[in-house]
């Protein structure tokens, strides 16, 4: 029957003996290759199904890089070490958007107002800091009042990239007794902090942006109650076991309170 189906003499027969043809030998060795194929699928398909295998696509915002993200990818290379991380910085608006369409599994992004079908959990909360080129009137300060800088120009965090973040600055200076004058809006807080390096204005930053080491700023305190909040989010439906495991580890490299 296998002949049959195959279309070649694959035994020699005799009434004493019987051995492979040609062909017979060529497709026992490809048999095997198969079996042991399936035995490589049947295992990859149990790690993946385990959350041990796959791609992780991952979103973040810049100062992640220095609110603990890379010690939460490189304990997820030790514990996951099978699995393809893909990583895309990308600002919380856009951010949002990904996940809520499924082009995400994890993002790092700062507070924000989620759509439904996006769930969030806070990981880092810190206060914010006065950014400064370093040859400022006001630089050699160690605090310093928010209203002494009421005639500065301002690089913001631009409203369509986080309109939570762009309210909350602004509702600093106003609060301090001023309107400030923006002058520039970018989409990411390193290219805040890099326009105020270049003199370009100054500006009100999560205070984790003092540790990225950036050559002429300078970061100083400032009175206020505000807070920068990291949140990590994820889809709220159809998560995958790689995401639960991943989400796991998030907890545990950042234990709630």
């Amino acid at each position: 029957q296998l002949e049959e189906n195959v279309g070649a003499r694959l035994l020699n027969r005799s009434s004493r003996h019987v051995e492979l043809t040609d062909a017979g030998q060529v497709l026992y060795r490809e048999a095997q290759t198969l079996l042991r194929q399936a035995e490589d699928v049947r295992t990859l398909v149990q790690r993946v199904d385990a959350g041990l295998r796959g791609r992780l696509r991952i979103g973040f915002v810049g100062s992640m890089l220095y609110r603990g993200l890379p010690a939460l990818l490189n304990a997820m290379r030790a514990e996951l070490p099978d699995v393809e991380h893909v990583l895309t910085e990308l600002n919380s608006h856009d951010q949002i958007e990904a996940v809520r369409r499924g082009e995400q599994d994890l993002g790092f992004i700062h507070a924000n107002p989620l759509p439904p079908g996006v769930q969030a959990r806070d990981l880092v909360a810190e206060p914010f800091v006065v950014c400064l080129p370093q040859d400022h009137r006001l630089a050699g300060r160690e605090s310093l009042r928010l209203d002494e800088l009421a005639g500065d120009d301002f690089v913001f965090f631009a409203r369509a990239a986080s309109p939570s973040y762009y309210e909350t600055v602004l509702a600093m200076c106003v609060s301090a007794g001023f309107m400030p004058v923006i002058r520039h809006e970018v989409r990411h807080w390193l290219s805040v902090a890099s326009l105020v390096s270049q003199g370009l204005g100054v500006s009100i930053v999560p205070a984790c942006l003092s540790r990225s080491g950036l050559a002429g700023t300078r970061f100083i305190a400032f009175e206020h109650q505000a807070r920068s909040v990291s949140q990590v989010i994820w889809p709220q439906e159809g998560r995958s076991p790689l995401q639960e495991k991943a989400l796991a580890l998030v907890e545990r490299q950042f234990p709630a309170g």
